[in-house]
């Protein structure tokens, strides 16, 4: 059987923790953001995890992560 692909689009994006889990970069800090709060800008820094139907979907995509 040949190997699976990874969707690269995926791969660039999310990555998978140990656990199993999905971390993602927050969008909205590439511009305009001296209209931002600090503590906005703060908790766009950070990196978010996925909701447990969305990690499905994305380690679907990763077949190898």
């Amino acid at each position: 059987m040949p190997k699976m692909k990874t969707r690269k689009s995926a791969a660039k994006r999310f990555k998978v923790t140990a656990g199993g889990k999905v971390l993602y970069k927050k969008q909205g800090l590439r511009h305009i953001l001296t209209k931002k709060s600090s503590k906005r800008k703060a908790h766009l820094r950070s990196t978010g995890v996925l909701s447990d139907v969305e990690a499905r979907r994305v380690k679907s995509m990763l077949p190898y992560e």
